[in-house]
């Protein structure tokens, strides 16, 4: 089994909200469900989002790769765009 570099902690928890809500930024009408992005404890982002892996997964640009157990996930822009500001230089 090949050893992974990084590997996500199933413990970290949310931490911070980036950005706006998703009910200020006009992203959601109340479901449960909604775009957004938080730093865990740890200094890992979690995104929530839509899971389009399945969408994408056969039109990857050369050298891009998803792994079984990895998702590529889409967000609204506006939502990451809210979040430059809470997004650390370094």
């Amino acid at each position: 089994m090949r050893q992974r570099r990084w590997e996500a902690d199933p413990t970290a928890v949310l931490a911070r909200r980036w950005g706006r809500s998703p009910h200020e930024l006009g992203t959601t009408a109340g479901e449960t469900t909604c775009p957004d992005i938080w730093e865990l404890d740890n200094g890992d982002v979690a995104v929530i989002g839509r899971d389009l892996t399945d969408a994408h997964r056969s039109r990857l640009p050369a050298g891009v790769s998803i792994a079984e157990d990895e998702r590529l996930v889409v967000i609204p822009r506006i939502t990451m765009l809210a979040a430059k500001a809470d997004i650390p230089d370094a």
